[in-house]
Formats: structure tokens, C-alpha cells, sequence
């Protein structure tokens, strides 16, 4: 069995996981091991019924449930986050649509080490309904942030970007499909951005 990484990864999701499977699937196609004694040791999710579990399961990937619907108040529920993640002592934690608003504690405690993706060009639109709110508006541009986290939502470092263009009769699903593509290609990049120091 190989030796654990020097510069353990882990990845919080809520759903289907396809950037976490985009950063998992990199992060063996760039030999992140290799070259920065990196890599992704683990998958944690609020949510019990995540499809990304079981992909992560499968390619042997420690997994992990901290259901916020078993914790009182936001508080407890990362503080039980902190516990399930830190299990793992991780260099680098990487919300890949991860569906929770996190408190400035938890932030805190992974300061320079939280990074997370959003559906929008930052500093535009953050929050919910990216893509609706840019067609709404009239954007002919949309596209994907990398940033590290802070205690103000979407805010914080921009690590790399993403544009695509809005289309005449775009919906919302056409154009989140369109970004999401971008979504896997600058993920990875950032991330190896990091773990090369830059």
C-alpha cells in the first residue's frame, strides 16, 4: 500500500461531485504526488445521500458524512466538520460545491488552506442562482471563480478564472452546463497554483 501523501487533500461536496472527480482525476494525470507530495485522501459531504460518495468509495478514497440535519446550529455542525476533516491533518480543503454557508471559526481555523469554486465571475453574483441573475441581467459574458475563502461569502483572493459567453436564448441549465466545463479545467489549476506556492 502506498504511503499516505505528505500534503493530505480533502474535498467537501453536496452532491453529484463532478469537480471533485475533475481534481481527483488531475491530481493523478499531473502527478501531484510526484511533484508536490500531494494528493486527495478523502471525500466528506453534509449530505448522506451524495452521489460523489460513492465515486470517491470506489476509487478508495476515505469517506465521510457530518449530516447538518443531526447538529442544533451551524456552530455544532462545523465544529463536527473540523473534527472529520482535520482526521485527516489536510494542507488543503477544498469546498467542490459544497451547499453550506461556513462560520468565521471554521474559516479561521483554515485560513490559507480553504478554497472553494463559484458559478460566477466574481466579484459579480455571489450567492445563489448564478445563472439566472446573469441571463436576467442581460450579461453576454458568465463564467467560474477560484477563490480562497473568507469569512464574507464569495469573497476573498481570486486564484483563476473562467469566461464563456452567454448565449441568445440561454437557460439557466445551458449555461451552468457551459461553465461547468470550465468549472473542471480551472479547479485543477488553481489547486496546483497552490501546492506550487504561487
Amino acid at each position: 500500500m502506498p504511503a499516505p501523501p505528505a500534503r493530505p487533500i480533502v474535498i467537501l461536496i453536496s452532491g453529484s461531485g463532478s469537480n471533485m472527480a475533475a481534481l481527483v482525476e488531475a491530481s493523478k494525470q499531473a502527478r501531484w504526488g510526484e511533484r508536490f507530495g500531494a494528493g486527495v485522501v478523502a471525500v466528506l459531504s453534509n449530505r448522506p445521500d451524495a452521489a460523489g460518495l460513492a465515486w470517491a468509495r470506489e476509487r478508495g478514497l476515505a469517506t465521510a458524512v457530518v449530516d447538518h440535519k443531526q447538529h442544533a446550529d451551524r456552530e455544532a455542525f462545523d465544529a463536527a466538520l473540523i473534527t472529520a476533516i482535520d482526521a485527516h491533518a489536510p494542507a488543503l480543503v477544498l469546498l467542490a460545491g459544497f451547499m453550506r454557508i461556513l462560520t468565521p471559526g471554521f474559516v479561521r481555523h483554515y485560513e490559507g488552506r480553504l478554497l472553494n469554486i463559484h458559478p460566477s465571475l466574481l466579484p459579480a453574483f455571489p450567492g445563489l442562482k448564478t445563472h439566472q441573475r446573469a441571463i436576467e441581467m442581460g450579461c453576454r459574458f458568465a463564467g467560474a471563480t477560484i477563490h480562497r475563502v473568507t469569512s464574507e461569502l464569495d469573497h476573498g483572493e481570486i486564484l483563476e478564472q473562467a469566461v464563456v459567453p452567454v448565449l441568445p436564448g440561454d437557460t439557466p441549465e445551458a449555461l451552468a452546463a457551459r461553465v461547468l466545463t470550465q468549472e473542471h479545467l480551472i479547479y485543477p489549476r488553481a489547486v496546483e497554483r497552490c501546492l506550487a506556492g504561487g
